[in-house]
């Protein structure tokens, strides 16, 4: 079976056009970590090292109690298309862009950033943004 990837590289993904703030923020910390704060926790604790698919997968495993080194689950996880970072709430809610290097590893870029701007206009970078929260009226 073949294993499907939600990476991108050389990507600069930008803020939903719904987003509803101008700058990045840190998703709240509850008892029951949230997606949102863990692809936070992933991303800012280890910038530029992870890949759209371990951070994916690295939250899936904290939120079922699986190894995240478990290779197999791993395999069967991504058997099946996952939702990318597009979809992620931090794009979508807290105000953070996701910038994947040629190597496809990511980092946060929060809005109202000097880096943002400077990602957003270049063009040597693929662009997309993330998923609207609502539908388009």
């Amino acid at each position: 079976m073949a294993e499907r990837t939600t990476n991108y590289q050389g990507t600069f993904i930008e803020v939903s056009e719904d987003c509803p703030i101008e700058h990045g923020v840190e998703p709240p910390i509850a008892e029951n970590l949230s997606i949102a704060a863990l692809h936070y926790r992933l991303i800012s604790e280890r910038p530029y090292e992870l890949t759209s698919d371990d951070v994916i997968f690295e939250t899936h495993a904290l939120r079922k109690g699986i190894d995240s080194d478990d290779a197999a689950a791993r395999a069967e996880f991504f058997s099946k298309g996952q939702p990318c970072l597009r979809s992620s709430p931090l794009g979508k809610r807290y105000g953070w862009g996701t910038h994947h290097d040629a190597q496809g590893r990511v980092g946060l870029v929060p809005r109202d950033s000097e880096q943002y701007a400077e990602f957003a206009a270049d063009a040597s970078l693929a662009h997309t943004r993330a998923m609207r929260s609502s539908r388009a009226k």
